[in-house]
């Protein structure tokens, strides 16, 4: 069964004193998380489990992010983590370091099976 794109979230998340790529974008996922409350797996009776959620973070340095740390941010599903070049490090005014911004879309594909007629609260009869 082809997986069908069914949600997407944003987030910010920054590392004011510590200069973490990591914890920016640990951040940013619990952010985009937080906003929301998905029961779209219960809805078309999938298994949470079985969600396919992928984590896009953009930061300055995507070299310096722990996917795997960042992957941990979600509770079930899934999980893969891209990292691309984005974000910002905003120099410190005394020129002592930067503070890290990290942006991060988080994107739930379920397995749903072809032909069925999807109406709100399950399949149609």
């Amino acid at each position: 069964m082809p997986l069908k794109r069914m949600v997407m979230e944003l987030g910010m998340g920054t590392d004011l004193q510590g200069e973490s790529h990591t914890k920016a974008s640990c951040r940013a996922v619990h952010n985009a998380l937080r906003q929301n409350s998905l029961s779209v797996y219960e809805a078309f009776g999938v298994d949470r489990e079985d969600m396919v959620v992928e984590i896009i973070v953009g930061v300055a340095d995507p070299e310096a992010v722990d996917t795997e740390k960042v992957a941990a941010e979600l509770p079930y599903g899934r999980r893969t983590v891209r990292v691309e070049k984005g974000g910002m490090d905003t120099p410190k005014e005394d020129g002592g370091g930067f503070t890290v911004m990290a942006n991060a879309a988080i994107i739930v594909f379920l397995d749903l099976p072809e032909g069925k007629d999807w109406v709100e609260g399950g399949v149609a009869a």
